[in-house]
């Protein structure tokens, strides 16, 4: 499903030149759960950057679903973010005026999906997360983990084959995390969506299907 070869990445200039990432090769297979540690600033989010199209490698290439990343231009990064590949942070994303279903369509919405079929879409996806109590609530009336769900529930409106997650529990306490995380391996089991989910707490790794340690911008198993 994904396959990297040869990334690196680097920012600023000399004398202060940060290697981001070197020379970083991989592949994740469709429908596994991959989960990428490391300690802040080892590149975790340059690499997830770089797989979801979001940034551009300074040297090597990066495939999704058969299509070179890397060769892309502008509108082929906005289609492929639009049609293949899709988002969840850690700072959760809704936009604070929108109601929890109105923000699991956007995605939709952005692809002029008919508002019967998106709102139906949306429905379908509050209640996957357990959220169809909510639907009706804005992002101020919810819960961090609950913002989340909702936030997993828009990156999947679009039926992604690759779900890219960074720190998608960094704002939540340990338990509300742990569910979170719980969640995200249930979607990739009964969806079968690829997931790439950079992670610092090593009690969540647990729920991947794979491991892979970054530290220096060079990435080990």
């Amino acid at each position: 499903m994904v396959s990297a070869r040869g990334l690196s990445r680097t920012y600023g200039s000399e004398p202060t030149l940060v290697h981001a990432l070197r020379d970083v090769s991989l592949d994740v297979a469709p429908g596994e759960m991959v989960a990428v540690v490391g300690r802040s600033g080892s590149g975790k989010t340059t690499l997830l950057n770089l797989l979801g199209g979001l940034d551009r490698p300074d040297t090597g290439t990066v495939h999704v679903d058969g299509i070179e990343v890397t060769a892309l231009d502008d509108a082929g990064l906005s289609e492929l973010r639009r049609e293949s590949v899709s988002y969840v942070f850690q700072s959760f994303g809704l936009l604070p005026a929108l109601t929890a279903a109105e923000n699991v369509g956007v995605p939709l919405r952005l692809r002029r999906t008919p508002v019967a079929e998106r709102e139906h879409r949306a429905a379908l996806l509050l209640d996957l997360v357990g959220l169809s109590d909510h639907a009706a609530q804005r992002p101020g009336e919810l819960s961090g983990g609950q913002q989340q769900r909702v936030a997993i529930a828009r990156a999947l409106a679009g039926s992604p084959r690759l779900l890219v997650a960074d720190e998608p529990t960094g704002q939540l306490d340990a338990e509300t995390g742990l569910a979170v995380m719980a969640l995200l391996r249930g979607i990739v089991e009964s969806e079968g969506v690829t997931a790439i989910v950079a992670t610092h707490d090593p009690v969540l790794v647990a729920l991947a299907d794979r491991v892979l340690t970054i530290a220096d911008g060079r990435v080990g198993t």
